[in-house]
């Protein structure tokens, strides 16, 4: 991701012009599963349940109450909150037992995902588009 962001500007990165997005969207978007997936593995490895079992219509639900809560962030939060919520999970991660890591107990928010690196492909083909 850091490498699709590299030499963006506040501006760049606050224009709605990535299917309707900014890249900061995108960045909230990723900050805001990465905390939801730091407090299942948290709670997972408490031996707990997952509270991330959704439907594609919650799973939307979820995603458009995000967008709408923090899109008027600035870029300079975004990447705040990006970086933190990396943070969190990194360490939930890495003071997991056993049971923290088992995939198969994780709902929507999972232990492992392609999320980051579909959004950093998304904003290095909108950057191709608009040239920068």
């Amino acid at each position: 991701m850091s490498a699709a962001l590299e030499g963006l500007t506040d501006e760049q990165m606050s224009e709605p012009s990535l299917d309707g997005w900014s890249v900061k969207d995108h960045l909230l978007h990723i900050a805001l599963w990465d905390d939801a997936r730091a407090s299942e593995v948290e709670r997972i490895s408490a031996g707990h349940e997952s509270a991330f079992r959704m439907s594609d219509a919650q799973d939307a639900a979820y995603n458009d109450l995000g967008y709408e809560l923090r899109r008027g962030l600035g870029a300079a939060q975004a990447h705040w909150e990006w970086e933190a919520s990396r943070r969190r999970l990194l360490d939930a991660i890495a003071a997991a037992g056993d049971r923290g890591l088992d995939e198969a107990l994780y709902g929507e928010a999972g232990l492992v995902s392609a999320h980051e690196a579909e959004h950093a492909g998304w904003i290095r083909a909108w950057r191709d588009r608009q040239g920068i």
